[in-house]
Formats: C-alpha cells, structure tokens, sequence
C-alpha cells in the first residue's frame, strides 16, 4: 500500500508526538515539595479542620432533630463535636498526607507540568488564586449544603417509594 508523503510525515509526527508524551520526565521530589509550598497545600488541612467540626455539628443536630434528650444526652451531643474533631487533628495531619500528596502528583503529572504549575503558582495571580480559594470552597460548601438540605427530603421519599416498591418497607 502507498500512502501519500503528507499522510505518511503526519503519521511520523503523531508517533513522535505519542512517544515524546510517554516518555516526559517525570517529576523531581524537591519540584513537587516546591509546589505543594507554593499552593499552600499544608492548610488545606487546617481549612478542612474547621470545617469538619461545624459539619459534624449539624450532623448531630440533625440526627437528635425531633428528639427528647435528657440533659446527659444533650451534654454528650455538644460535645461530641469537638470530640470528634480532636480525633481527626490527631490521625488526619500535614505529615502523614504528604507522602500520599507527593505520589499522587507525581502518577499524575509529569516534570514540565509541575514546572509550569509552579510558575502560576509563584505568579501575582496564582498567589491570589491561593489566598482566594479557600473562600472559594467555604461558599462552595455552603451553597452544596444548602441546595442539598432543600434536595434530601425528595431524596428520602424517593427512597421510601424503592424501598415499597422493593417490599423491604411498609
């Protein structure tokens, strides 16, 4: 079979495009540590802390909604809370994410991505993105949680409805 000369040099190039890209570089450690420092990554954590507990909050009053509890219960709910909360400080830290978080972008992007990221990132705009983001994922969760309080009782009557039609209700 003869191909015509710009189908075969355009094949050639999709090759060495295709072999180029399998064969990048893959990251450095030290690149990787450079822009998780720069992307703040460590306070993800301590955002997430905060979050967690006004989550785990709302969490126990809608489990107790509707419910007499005696002042013993009521105490133990209270706290539970920040319980709960101290428990994830403890387990869930910067440390023992951090070898995970190296891995993860290191299968994921290659040397040339992070050098590009790390260039946003160290940029005027990639340092506001950084300062700005967690605003942005506070309001995100909020407006989640509240289009999700307004969905769950249709969510839950669905579930009834499967669970009848399914016969495992009455």
């Amino acid at each position: 079979m003869h191909f015509p000369k710009t189908l075969a040099a355009a094949l050639l190039a999709g090759a060495l495009a295709f072999t180029s890209a399998a064969h990048a570089a893959p990251p450095s450690d030290a690149s990787i540590a450079t822009l998780l420092t720069v992307t703040q990554a460590n306070k993800m954590v301590e955002t997430m802390y905060g979050n967690m507990e006004q989550t785990i909050r709302q969490a126990m009053q809608q489990a107790t909604a509707g419910k007499t509890l005696t002042a013993e219960q009521a105490r133990v709910i209270e706290l539970a809370p920040a319980r709960l909360a101290n428990v994830l400080r403890e387990e869930v830290t910067w440390a023992k994410l951090e070898p995970s978080m190296v891995q993860i972008y290191r299968d994921t992007f290659d040397q040339a991505e992070i050098d590009g990221l790390i260039a946003f990132y160290q940029s005027p705009i990639g340092q506001s993105f950084v300062t700005k983001m967690p605003i942005v994922m506070q309001r995100s969760m909020e407006a989640s949680q509240t289009q999700l309080q307004a969905f769950l009782p249709k969510l839950q009557a669905a579930m009834e409805q499967v669970m009848k039609e399914a016969k495992l209700a009455q």
